[in-house]
C-alpha cells in the first residue's frame, strides 16, 4: 500500500489508493511551480490574481456538498460539519481577495531626512506548504489564498489520509483560473520533503502539524535558510472566572471541546473553573458532554493510530490517579465516548499532553493568580477562553497567559480574516489577516534619492 490511503474512520474500510510521488513527478511539480512564479505570478498584479481567488471562493460554494462528502470519508467529520468547512473555506478565500489589494498597499514609511521611503510587498517564489488532516480544506485555504494573491506559487502535500481532499482542491484552483503550476498537489514521502525543503527553488515552508513534525521541518528549513512558519498543538484553556450565566459558559466550553470530535488545535482541553462556580458547572459539563449524540455532535476519531493514541494518554491518566467524570475508555472501532477527567496533578504525564480528542480536564482554581499558573504551566500556547462578566478583569487576566489568542466571553471566536497562531511550543508565524498575508511576502524597500 502507498502511503497514501482514504481509510473510511467509520468503517474501516479502504475506499481508495494512491502511489506516491515518483522523483520524475517532484521534479516536474518544482519546475512548474517556479514557472508559474517567474511567468504568471511576478506579471500578473494583485487584483488579477485576487479576481482568480473570489472565483475560487466562489467554487467553495457550488462544491461544497460534494468537498463535504469527502473529507466525511477521509477523517470521519461528522456531515453537516464537513460542509460548513468548505463554506468557511469559501468565505476565507473571499476574505483575502476582497481585502487584498489594501493590505497589500505600499506602506509608506516617516524617517528623518523626509525622503521618499515605502515598503512594497512581493511574493518570494515557490512556497511549500505541508498541511493536516483535522481541517483538510480550511488549513489549505488560509495558507494557500494569500500566497497565491501576494504573488508566490505553491507546492502543497496535504495528509497521508487525505488525498482525494488534496486532489479535489488542486482542481478548484486550476478551475477557478489559476495556471499549471500556481498551485502544484504531491504526494511526497517524508524523504522527499526534506528534498523539496532544500531546493533552492523553494524559498518558504509552511506547515500545520504536531509538535515532532514542526521540530524536524523547522531544522531543515534552518539548514537551508528557509522562512519557516509553524502552527503546532496546542492545550488550551477555557477559564470560568465570573458570570451571572452559568449555562452559557457550559455551552461554550462543550463547544469549544467537542468542535470537530475534539480534534482541533485550539481546542478548549482544559477546562479551569473558579471554585465558588465549580460544583454547578461541574454537573451541568458533565451532563452536557454524556449527552453528545454520534453522528450529530461527534464522529469517530480520524484513524486507528489517532484512537489508539488517546485512548493510551487517558488509560495513563487513570493509572496514574485520575477520575473518569464520564466517558469510559472502551472505543469500539474509532468510536471514542466523550470523557471528563478530573483530579489530574502536575505530577501525571497528562498534565502536560494534548489530547486530541473527545476528552476534556477539569480543573478547580481559587484565584485568577491560580488559573494563570495553572494555563501558563502548559508547554503549549495557542488560545485560550476567558469568560468573565467583567471585561476589564478579563482583559487583564488575558494578558498574563501566555498564548498567541484570547477569547473573551466564548469559545469559537475565529473569523474569515482574524489572525491566528501560537507561541512556545504551539510554533510560530500568524495565518490569516493582513499579518497572515505578509508572513511569505518580500517587503521591499524603496527609496528616492529626492523628496
Amino acid at each position: 500500500m502507498g502511503t497514501f490511503a482514504v481509510i473510511n474512520p467509520a468503517t474501516g474500510e479502504t475506499v481508495a489508493e494512491y502511489p506516491d510521488a515518483t522523483a520524475e513527478e517532484i521534479e516536474a511539480g518544482l519546475a512548474s511551480a517556479q514557472q508559474a512564479y517567474k511567468e504568471w505570478a511576478r506579471k500578473t498584479t494583485v487584483a488579477e490574481r485576487a479576481a482568480l481567488a473570489k472565483r475560487a471562493a466562489e467554487l467553495f460554494e457550488e462544491r461544497k456538498d460534494e468537498l463535504g462528502a469527502i473529507i466525511n470519508r477521509e477523517m470521519g467529520k461528522p456531515l453537516d460539519q464537513s460542509v460548513g468547512e468548505a463554506e468557511f473555506s469559501g468565505a476565507i478565500t473571499a476574505a483575502f481577495a476582497d481585502n487584498a489589494e489594501q493590505w497589500l498597499a505600499d506602506e509608506e514609511l516617516q524617517v528623518e531626512d523626509g525622503l521618499k521611503t515605502f515598503f512594497r510587498f512581493q511574493g518570494l517564489g515557490v512556497i511549500l506548504g505541508i498541511m493536516p488532516w483535522n481541517y483538510p480544506y480550511y488549513q489549505v485555504a488560509r495558507f494557500a489564498v494569500p500566497n497565491l494573491i501576494l504573488g508566490n506559487t505553491i507546492i502543497l502535500k496535504h495528509a497521508a489520509q487525505c488525498p482525494e481532499s488534496a486532489l479535489a482542491l488542486e482542481k478548484l484552483f486550476r478551475d477557478a483560473g489559476f495556471p499549471e503550476g500556481a498551485y502544484v498537489n504531491v504526494f511526497a514521502t517524508h524523504d522527499q520533503i526534506a528534498d523539496i525543503i532544500a531546493d533552492d527553488r523553494i524559498q518558504g515552508v509552511s506547515l500545520t502539524g504536531s509538535e515532532r513534525a514542526g521540530a524536524i521541518v523547522a531544522e531543515q528549513a534552518g539548514r537551508a535558510l528557509k522562512k519557516c512558519v509553524l502552527e503546532l498543538g496546542g492545550s488550551d484553556v477555557f477559564l470560568v472566572l465570573d458570570t451571572d450565566d452559568l449555562d452559557h459558559a457550559v455551552e461554550h466550553a462543550v463547544g469549544g471541546r467537542m468542535e470537530n470530535t475534539g480534534q482541533a488545535c485550539n481546542g478548549s482541553k482544559r477546562i479551569v473553573v473558579l471554585d465558588k462556580y465549580f460544583d454547578e458547572f461541574k454537573e451541568k459539563f458533565v451532563a452536557a458532554i454524556g449527552g453528545q449524540s454520534y453522528g450529530d455532535d461527534f464522529g469517530p476519531l480520524s484513524s486507528a493510530q489517532a484512537t489508539k493514541t488517546l485512548s493510551g494518554q487517558v488509560q495513563g491518566a487513570i493509572d496514574q490517579g485520575a477520575e473518569v467524570l464520564v466517558g469510559d475508555n472502551e472505543p469500539e472501532g474509532n468510536l471514542f465516548t466523550p470523557t471528563v477527567l478530573s483530579g489530574i496533578t502536575p505530577s501525571m504525564d497528562v498534565y502536560s499532553q494534548e489530547l486530541f480528542g473527545p476528552v476534556a480536564q477539569l480543573y478547580k482554581v481559587s484565584s485568577d493568580e491560580e488559573a494563570i499558573e495553572l494555563a501558563n504551566s502548559s508547554p503549549y500556547g495557542l488560545g485560550s477562553v476567558v469568560i468573565c462578566d467583567d471585561l476589564e478583569r478579563a482583559e487583564r487576566v488575558g494578558d498574563q497567559l501566555d498564548v498567541g489568542m484570547v477569547f473573551i466571553g466564548g469559545a469559537g471566536l475565529e473569523g474569515a480574516d482574524v489572525p491566528f497562531g501560537g507561541v512556545k511550543k504551539s510554533g510560530y508565524g500568524r495565518e490569516l489577516g493582513k499579518v497572515g498575508m505578509l508572513e511569505f511576502a518580500n517587503k521591499k524597500l524603496f527609496r528616492f534619492a529626492q523628496k
